[in-house]
């Protein structure tokens, strides 16, 4: 059981210490991911970016993820049987959400090259992993050096995914519990990160550190 977000990227950045000075980025999942991603990049003295991917929720199930949109590409994992005009108007409404998104966290920044870096993709955990996993097939396509995933908690099932998936190189995960319902079960606190608080994070990174070159 964590604290708070906090806690737990506390504890992960104790885990990370291996890739500090190693031309890192810390990739956060907004909004969840900032608090988490914030300590870790401090740590690493590493340049910490969000990843403006969002996941599909399938139509009788929001939660579940079928897949992952950016503003450039989007994936699908597990659409069999969905209604293709769902997907794209979920597609469209995620997209202009997106760019709503941008235009508040990259109004003062540019975002990170993530070519030939070492990117370590951080949320404050998993559930299905599909959102996830789907985040990873995107920044995959920008040709990073190595590609890490760095969570508090997960299902066991979860990390399998991971493990198997070559585009991954390493995953790093503090508590795979066998009983897991959802992420929120195992902080103490986990009120949700707006997105005030999320460009408040990246600011106050960037502020506090120089980036890589």
């Amino acid at each position: 059981m964590f604290e708070d977000r906090v806690d737990a990227g506390t504890q992960l950045a104790e885990k990370l210490v291996q890739f500090k000075n190693n031309n890192v980025v810390v990739l956060a999942i907004p909004r969840g991911g900032l608090p988490i991603g914030s300590i870790i990049a401090k740590t690493l003295k590493a340049p910490l970016d969000v990843a403006l991917t969002k996941k599909i929720g399938h139509p009788y199930h929001k939660e579940y993820a079928i897949g992952a949109v950016s503003l450039e590409d989007m994936i699908l994992t597990d659409a069999i049987g969905v209604n293709k005009s769902y997907i794209e108007e979920e597609v469209y409404r995620i997209r202009k959400k997106l760019r709503e998104r941008h235009n508040q966290y990259y109004r003062n920044r540019p975002p990170q090259n993530l070519k030939n870096k070492t990117v370590i993709i951080v949320d404050d955990g998993i559930a299905t992993g599909n959102t996830l996993m789907a985040t990873v097939e995107l920044v995959s396509k920008q040709k990073p050096k190595k590609i890490v995933v760095a969570i508090p908690v997960a299902p066991s099932s979860g990390i399998h995914k991971f493990e198997n998936n070559p585009k991954v190189d390493q995953i790093i995960c503090l508590h795979a519990p066998y009983y897991f319902q959802a992420v929120g079960q195992f902080y103490k606190k986990f009120e949700q990160v707006s997105d005030q608080e999320a460009i408040q994070l990246l600011e106050e990174t960037d502020a506090t550190m120089k980036p890589n070159l």
